[in-house]
């Protein structure tokens, strides 16, 4: 008997941009987890013995915050009541808005700026009661029985927010203790292991976090305040990002002094690179409680960095110098968090949406133990993003992801080439990412090309790169975007006929630039979308838009 042959499945044709697809609008606005904000929207993890807590931003609750803790012996449970949101307005972005010790959770609630103390079984309970202070970036101080940190003063109306670093009492209101001030701005206050020293960043305006700001030690006195300070790492020109203390008590940090963010320590005086290389191990500290290194011990850090637009997990340990890659299937890795045996991180890929992952650091298995979303995509429809950079203005190159159509039911015209969609992020220092985007695949799933421009400016590709934007805003950006869409019309890669530019700022300019190019070169005409979904935020406390706008 002759074999019988398996049917072959004709395509259906039809033009590009006309394709049907799964993937809705209404998929992709109620079946998220905070995915389009990969640092706020899940992550900002904590350990705690071996329960682990993370942040989830919920879309579906008018963008609640809320706190979830697994144990090692149930599933994920959120912790946070319906009535609280666990965030904080400090900075007005907010960020490191929780802390949890032996059970129980320390965080501020955004709708009354207050911080409470929520005990295991038992419902919160403000220990601060001033709503005109704000509070962010918490560490715990167990010898002294307080909370230290970040404190924003909005008692005075009409006078501008006193930024400070405080501690306030465990158990009682209390107005604080205040332990440093005089600058305009602070962060990441950092116990050493035996809570006798105290680590911090400060800068003022003009400058961002990542422009220049500075890292002190301080040692306590007796009574808890902060006595013998001393200036670690830093400066005008010189970003300094996520201090942390080794457990042996040496102070690590990553600085920008080479051009790129590399991992430092600061041992008898002298500041010591651990490992230096054309990679990012920061990000700009636009909000608080940002990780991308952490102690499995005082001998391996367990890191993240970032080249060419791609991210990647390491151990680096601190007694030789050696970076050695662990294999994941992960392009984007953030909120990095360990403990002995053990990483906790926040991660996601072109086919696996933002997820919580836990990394056994003995035999290498991952475990994904939360997603941010329940949808599944089947992945005949998801277009995988492939790296590109181009030549732009005054001789220099901008890079961006190329987002091809693709649908399995649906093959084009044979002389025809697809539509093009350009993306361009929020600015001026922030950059795509590669995480599962349903919306990205709305549009590749009907026929369109998506290019997603990091143009100068963005984060990833070194202080130089970064630094393009300043006094160039709305005019390079959209530069890099216009030549990033030409450079793929010469390639014969998608029809010079029409181009469609969306997203948030600077997109308006970006569409602007696109019409104007329409008109002046062998394109014949551009249109513009509005994007599907977006994010508004107040503009921050330590935003000085005038450094970047032309």
């Amino acid at each position: 008997m002759a074999e019988t042959e398996e049917p072959v499945l004709k395509l259906a044709t039809a033009p590009y941009g006309s394709w049907r697809s799964p993937i809705t609008s209404e998929l992709i606005a109620t079946k998220t987890t905070g995915v389009l904000d990969t640092y706020i929207g899940l992550g900002e993890i904590a350990l705690d013995a071996e329960d682990v807590y993370w942040f989830e931003l919920r879309p579906r609750e008018q963008g609640r915050r809320v706190i979830v803790r697994m144990t090692p012996e149930e599933h994920a449970a959120d912790q946070t009541p319906a009535e609280f949101s666990a965030s904080t307005r400090v900075h007005e972005i907010g960020g490191g808005a929780f802390a949890v010790r032996e059970g129980t959770v320390y965080f501020s609630n955004v709708t009354d700026n207050l911080v409470y103390r929520q005990d295991p079984g038992r419902p919160p309970r403000a220990i601060t009661s001033d709503s005109g202070l704000r509070y962010a970036d918490f560490a715990i101080d167990d010898t002294r029985h307080r909370l230290i940190c970040v404190r924003e003063d909005h008692t005075v109306e009409g006078r501008e927010p006193i930024n400070t670093l405080v501690s306030i009492s465990l158990d009682a209101d209390d107005v604080g203790q205040v332990l440093v001030s005089g600058n305009d701005f602070y962060s990441s206050p950092r116990l050493s292991p035996d809570s006798s020293q105290l680590s911090w960043l400060t800068w003022s305006h003009p400058n961002m976090p990542f422009d220049g700001n500075e890292l002190w030690v301080g040692e306590f006195l007796p009574d808890g305040s902060v006595g013998k300070r001393q200036l670690v790492a830093g400066g005008a020109d010189e970003s300094i990002f996520q201090p942390e203390w080794s457990p042996d008590g040496t102070p690590y940090f990553v600085s920008d002094r080479s051009g790129w963010w590399n991992l430092y320590r600061w041992r008898n005086g002298q500041t010591q690179a651990l490992c230096e290389m054309e990679a990012e191990f920061g990000v700009p500290q636009w909000v608080f409680g940002l990780s991308l290194y952490a102690f499995e011990s005082s001998d391996r850090i367990v890191c993240a960095y970032t080249r060419d637009g791609s991210w990647h997990l390491a151990s680096l340990d601190t007694k030789r110098g050696h970076l050695g890659p662990i294999e994941t299937p992960y392009t984007d890795i953030w909120s990095v968090r360990a403990a002995p045996g053990r990483a906790i991180f926040a991660a996601g890929s072109p086919t696996e949406p933002a997820s919580i992952v836990q990394l056994d650091l003995e035999t290498n298995e991952l475990e994904v133990l939360h997603r941010s979303t329940d949808v599944y995509v089947d992945p005949a429809y998801v277009s995988l993003p492939q790296p590109l950079e181009f030549p732009t203005d005054h001789g220099l190159t901008a890079h961006a992801f190329y987002y091809p159509p693709k649908n399995p039911d649906y093959s084009a015209p044979a002389d025809e080439l697809p539509l093009l969609l350009v993306i361009s992020h929020q600015g001026p220092t922030a950059s795509t990412w590669t995480t599962l985007r349903l919306d990205i695949q709305y549009w590749t799933s009907r026929g369109f090309a998506v290019l997603d421009v990091n143009y100068g400016g963005s984060t990833g590709y070194g202080r130089a790169f970064r630094e393009r934007l300043k006094g160039q805003w709305c005019v390079l950006d959209v530069a890099d975007c216009v030549n990033g869409a030409t450079y793929l019309v010469d390639r014969a890669w998608l029809t010079p006929t029409i181009s469609v530019s969306e997203g948030p700022v600077p997109a308006g300019r970006v569409r602007s630039g696109l019409l104007s190019a329409s008109t002046s070169s062998r394109w014949v005409r551009a249109t513009m979308a509005t994007a599907i979904s977006s994010s508004r935020r107040r503009r921050p406390t330590n935003w000085n838009h005038a450094t970047w706008m032309p």
